[in-house]
C-alpha cells in the first residue's frame, strides 16, 4: 500500500482521534461533530460505527479495558461497545464554551489532554495531565485550540500543537514525574499550509502532522526541520497513527465540515479515513495505566 487508499469511506464532519489497538487489528476514530465512534479492522477492511451521546475529541485505551472518552462535558471511561459512560470529572466546568479535544498517554501511562473553546474563538484552552481520572493537574492556560500530543522515542521530549498559534512545542520530558521543562518553538506552520492539527511519532523520532487547509501530511525531523511532505486527496486532515500489524501503516483521519461546493467536487473522499505505508515503523500505543 504505497499509494494512498481511502480504507474507510465516511464523510465524517470532522474525523479525529485514530488509535490502533494490535490486540484487535483494528482501527478506533471518532467524527466529532457528527456524534459517531469508528472501529475499522484492518484484515478485513470491514468498519463498525456507534452513535456518541455528546462532541468526543479522543478515545484512550485504559490498561484494565475499554476507552477514556474526553468529551464536551468532561472526562469519562466506556465499555467498547459504547452504552456505558461513567463520568470521573470536569475540569473545565468553570468555562462551559470549552470541550477537550485531543489527548494521548506518555510511555508511563499518564494520560495527558488538552480542551478548547468549542466556538473556536476564546483562548480559553487548557492542557491538563492526568495520574488518575478524578483529580487533573492543570499544566497550562489561555491556550488556542489545543491539539496535537506526542512524545519521542525515549519519552524524553514531548510535543504539543496550538492550532490557531500554527505552533508546535517541544519540551524536555521527565518521564519518571511527568514534568515538562524547556519549553520551545519545534515548528511554525506558514498559512500557505493551513493549521497544525493532529500529530503522531515513528521509530526514528520524526514527527508526522497532519495539516488542516493544507491537504497534506508533513514528516519533520526531530531537530525540526521538513523531511517530506505527502500531498493528500483531501484539504482538511485531522490526526494520524500507525498501525498495521508491523506498525508500518499510516492512517490518517479527515473532515467534511465547510467545504464549498468546488471544493467538495475536487475531494470526494473527505471525510474518510486514509491509510498508506510511509517506509518507516511508528510506536506503540500507550494507554492509560488506571
Amino acid at each position: 500500500m504505497t499509494s494512498i487508499e481511502a480504507v474507510h469511506r465516511e464523510s465524517a464532519l470532522v474525523g479525529e482521534g485514530p488509535i490502533w489497538l494490535p490486540q484487535e487489528q483494528a482501527l478506533y476514530w471518532i467524527d466529532i461533530k457528527g456524534l459517531r465512534f469508528f472501529r475499522y479492522e484492518a484484515g478485513s477492511g470491514t468498519a463498525q460505527s456507534w452513535p456518541a451521546p455528546e462532541r468526543i475529541g479522543a478515545l484512550i485505551p485504559r490498561a484494565q479495558g475499554g476507552f477514556v472518552a474526553l468529551a464536551k462535558s468532561g472526562v469519562y471511561t466506556t465499555d467498547k461497545s459504547f452504552t456505558r459512560f461513567e463520568l470521573h470529572a470536569a475540569p473545565d466546568a468553570d468555562i462551559p464554551t470549552n470541550r477537550f479535544n485531543d489527548a494521548k498517554c506518555d510511555a508511563a501511562g499518564r494520560l495527558w489532554a488538552g480542551t478548547m473553546d468549542d466556538d473556536e474563538k476564546a483562548a480559553s484552552g487548557r492542557l491538563y495531565r492526568f495520574e488518575n481520572l478524578r483529580a487533573p493537574t492543570r499544566m497550562r492556560d489561555n491556550i488556542n485550540l489545543s491539539n496535537g500530543l506526542g512524545w519521542g522515542p525515549d519519552g524524553r521530549t514531548m510535543y504539543f500543537v496550538e492550532t490557531v498559534r500554527r505552533i508546535i512545542w517541544a519540551f524536555d520530558y521527565d518521564l519518571s514525574d511527568g514534568n515538562p521543562t524547556r519549553e520551545r518553538v519545534f515548528a511554525e506552520i506558514p498559512e500557505r499550509d493551513g493549521y497544525p492539527d493532529g500529530l503522531c511519532v515513528d521509530a526514528e523520532g520524526c514527527i508526522w502532522l497532519a495539516h488542516w487547509g493544507g491537504w497534506r501530511l508533513t514528516r519533520f525531523t526531530p531537530n525540526g526541520v521538513v523531511d517530506r511532505v505527502v500531498r493528500m486527496p483531501v484539504p482538511q486532515l485531522t490526526s494520524c497513527a500507525f498501525g498495521g500489524a508491523n506498525l508500518d501503516t499510516l492512517y490518517v483521519t479527515s473532515a467534511a465540515i465547510g467545504l464549498d461546493d468546488a471544493t467538495k467536487a475536487k475531494a470526494p473522499l473527505a471525510g474518510s479515513l486514509f491509510a498508506f505505508k510511509p517506509g518507516v515503523r511508528g510506536l506503540p500505543v500507550s494507554s492509560f495505566r488506571n
